[in-house]
């Protein structure tokens, strides 16, 4: 990506009716000085991963960033779905104090914490369904899946676990086995740990089959009983079917209404249980508490991380009470659960209730949403605007009817706003997600907006 930019770096840039944007402030092109080295230090001593975009960041408040050459960004990334209240929130912050001044670790594993159980008892409250449940805590979202699968396999003593294609679930190796949303997340790692099977994802901008909802009549559901498991997947030898209720890094895709439902029935009729990876959909982030809500199904486990631990390193498998291990040392960790995790956990939650956040999600959604909207009225590169809640997505492309997926433009479009102060990811192969904090208010969504259309037109001139 360009080390400079042709921004000036002294006043915001305007807007096209020539008036300084509201919060956004750049005081030196992005990537400034300090930055710039902090990259180049960074290449030479951190291995590489996936970075995208040349932010330093220094500090951080509700929606937005201050680089270390202090320049203001307004941040619609939240740290990949993590910072669900927002930067620094007081409460989180006094939380995680007091916390670390009594105790920050005593190994919640191998003896108690008072405040692990609590947590626990309230996430039992929150996840779907009225029967009885426990929790493990982990430390990551593709820890929350290995737990899971391994809870599965244990309880069910079938081989197989059964996925989507295009879906991410982490990148452990047993979580690897299940994340199929790019090749490169794959390549060079095979033989996978045994077992992961995937059927096409319920994909309608993209129909694997051609069809159209709903005349389809949900045949990317359906064809798991119809075909799969009449060849290639023995249904009693299926431990469980995971999915997530929106899927994330593949692309930000919304599946359609009804199809949740006729797989759950499907797997019902074989006793296969039904994993819910709300790893990045869950914790307020649709609008509701889990994504999967939206669907009007029950799953018997459920996988979280990100938002769950307030920009704390937390995940949890909640399941059903009966799925638990009979056999103590089955399963276990060191970190999961931590008490300074656990605090930042808790204050998170209630911050998301207090300021009814879950209604700010759906309200704040919808307008970003609508806006998106209007941008694919001006601009034909974007061929698709979707999402549920404040997980929203536009996915480009060279020609709305051949719909070719338009990787470079999409990547100079999230260049250009990052030049201009918005945080931006990419997802899929020719998306960008629009994940900002919860707190997100109209006036930071119509700021985005502006940054994003002058981006799209930038790229487009560069072409």
């Amino acid at each position: 990506m360009s080390q400079t930019a042709s921004l000036p770096a002294s006043s915001p840039p305007e807007t096209s009716s020539g008036t300084p944007r509201r919060g956004i402030l750049l005081r030196t092109p992005i990537p400034g000085p300090v930055a710039q080295k902090v990259v180049a230090d960074d290449r030479r001593f951190l291995m590489t991963t996936t970075k995208s975009s040349p932010i330093v960041a220094q500090s951080g408040s509700g929606v937005w960033i201050t680089d270390v050459d202090g320049n203001r960004l307004l941040d619609f990334a939240s740290g990949v779905a993590v910072n669900a209240v927002g930067y620094a929130h007081p409460e989180v912050v006094r939380a995680v104090r007091e916390q670390v001044g009594r105790l920050s670790h005593f190994a919640g594993t191998d003896f108690y914490y008072e405040s692990q159980v609590r947590l626990a008892e309230r996430l039992t409250r929150l996840t779907p369904g009225s029967f009885e449940k426990k929790v493990f805590f982990t430390n990551s979202g593709t820890e929350s899946a290995e737990a899971a699968l391994k809870l599965v396999h244990w309880n069910r003593q079938r081989s197989i676990v059964v996925g989507l294609l295009g879906a991410f679930h982490g990148r452990t190796m047993g979580s690897l086995t299940m994340t199929t949303s790019k090749p490169v997340q794959r390549a060079r790692y095979a033989p996978f740990v045994g077992g992961g099977m995937h059927i096409p994802a319920p994909y309608c901008y993209r129909c694997p089959y051609k069809l159209e909802y709903p005349s389809c009549d949900l045949y990317c559901a359906k064809i798991l009983k119809e075909l799969y498991f009449q060849t290639s997947i023995p249904p009693d030898d299926v431990a469980a079917f995971l999915a997530e209720p929106v899927m994330g890094e593949g692309g930000y895709i919304v599946p359609p209404p009804g199809w949740h439902r006729t797989v759950k029935s499907i797997v019902d009729e074989h006793g296969i249980l039904f994993i819910d990876d709300e790893v990045q959909a869950g914790m307020g982030r649709t609008g509701k508490w889990f994504a999967v809500e939206h669907h009007g199904i029950v799953p018997d486990v459920v996988t979280m991380a990100k938002a769950l631990g307030g920009g704390l390193p937390m995940g949890a498998v909640i399941f059903r009470k009966e799925l638990d291990y009979t056999t103590p040392g089955s399963h276990s960790n060191t970190f999961g659960g931590n008490l300074i995790a656990a605090a930042a956990s808790s204050a998170t939650l209630d911050v998301i209730e207090k300021e009814h956040l879950l209604d700010n999600a759906r309200v704040q959604g919808e307008y970003l949403l609508s806006r998106l909207r209007e941008l694919s009225e001006r601009h034909p590169e974007i061929g698709d605007v979707r999402g549920l809640g404040l997980m929203t997505a536009t996915e480009f492309v060279t020609d709305r009817r051949t719909k070719e997926p338009a990787v470079a433009f999409r990547d100079r479009v999230l260049e250009e706003a990052y030049r201009r102060g918005l945080i931006l990811l990419p997802c899929g192969r020719s998306a960008i997600r629009y994940v900002p904090p919860l707190i997100v208010r109209r006036e930071e969504i119509d700021e985005a907006i502006e940054v994003v259309d002058a981006s799209i037109r930038a790229a487009r001139a560069r072409a």
